[in-house]
């Protein structure tokens, strides 16, 4: 079965997860128009989101997406926005 995801469409959802890196580097503290719980549910949000993109499979359901993209960032935010909504 063949993926119907074109590499332009893989190499933008990778791209994408940058924003999220991003996001969880930078936003280390919460904002002044926020709760702590909210600015935790936004972290813990793109976390959630950064390992759903680490677990898309191809169409075949078992297969993972991912060749040889570089996870070290998006792995390092994932540890970073846990650590920080612990």
């Amino acid at each position: 079965m063949s993926d119907p995801r074109t590499a332009d469409d893989i190499a933008q959802i990778f791209s994408t997860a940058g924003d999220s890196v991003t996001l969880i580097n930078t936003d280390t503290t919460k904002g002044s128009n926020e709760t702590e719980q909210e600015w935790k549910d936004r972290i813990k949000c793109n976390v959630e989101h950064l390992e759903g993109v680490k677990a898309y499979k191809k169409a075949d359901g078992t297969t993972s997406l991912w060749t040889t993209e570089d996870f070290t960032a998006i792995d390092a935010a994932i540890t970073a926005g846990k650590a920080r909504i612990a």
